[in-house]
């Protein structure tokens, strides 16, 4: 499976990344590919979700947390630099064997981290009873594109938050309920967040693509449709 790559290094919002994807997907003729991003803290918000009923929009304008949506579906993901996304993008068009290719992908680096982890029926990824890694998928010209928030770290109070839309919600879980439902991979381990990037990589990928200006004009362009749908405007 061949990694790709920006011809830069700068971080870029959210919404170039999901761009990227459906780019990699429609214009890119391998039959696997893979890379990882982060941003800065962002909730994304799956398809078929009404906003105002997920996000708690004034405290992410307070923050300066971006909101964004997506074009697959699930629920809310808060993302932050502390954690990292991966990106799958699959001739394969089944979504049940793409999502299963992806988990065993992810097991199979935890494996080499001396981490015993397992799948979940939602295609989460575990370690014990607490979810560490979520995933959700699409389609896209008969390709499959999977994504996925690895929690290596991150800001609790803004994840605990930025979604969720009233008080009586947030009264009722609490930060301690959702920290039990959930765990850090940096508990787990004494890797740094960019060793494991690079032990990702390493593990899955054999091969480079690097991206082109052309290509990231093509991204970026695509990007606008992503913008439309953001509430980016709404929170400067």
């Amino acid at each position: 499976m061949k990694y790709v790559a920006l011809p830069f290094t700068e971080t870029r919002r959210l919404s170039f990344y999901l761009a990227m994807e459906e780019y990699v997907a429609r214009h890119l003729d391998e039959p696997d590919c893979f890379f990882m991003w982060q941003v800065e803290p962002t909730v994304i918000f799956g398809r078929n979700q009404v906003v105002e009923n997920e996000v708690n929009l004034d405290y992410c304008r307070e923050h300066g947390i971006h909101v964004v949506r997506r074009k697959s579906g699930g629920g809310c993901v808060y993302a932050d630099m502390d954690n990292v996304m991966l990106s799958f993008v699959t001739a394969e068009d089944n979504v049940g064997i793409a999502f299963n290719r992806f988990v065993n992908m992810v097991l199979l680096v935890f494996r080499k981290m001396g981490i015993e982890a397992t799948g979940s029926s939602h295609n989460d990824i575990m370690i014990g009873d607490r979810k560490v890694c979520g995933t959700a998928c699409y389609h896209v010209s008969g390709r499959s594109i999977v994504h996925s928030t690895l929690l290596y770290d991150t800001n609790m109070e803004h994840m605990l938050h930025a979604i969720t839309p009233g008080p009586e919600k947030l009264e009722k879980k609490g930060i301690q309920s959702v920290r039990q439902r959930i765990t850090f991979l940096k508990d787990y381990i004494s890797l740094g967040l960019d060793e494991v990037k690079t032990l990702i990589r390493n593990t899955l990928c054999v091969d480079e693509r690097m991206l082109t200006a052309e290509d990231v004009a093509g991204i970026e362009q695509l990007e606008q449709q992503y913008l439309r749908e953001d509430f980016i405007k709404q929170l400067q």
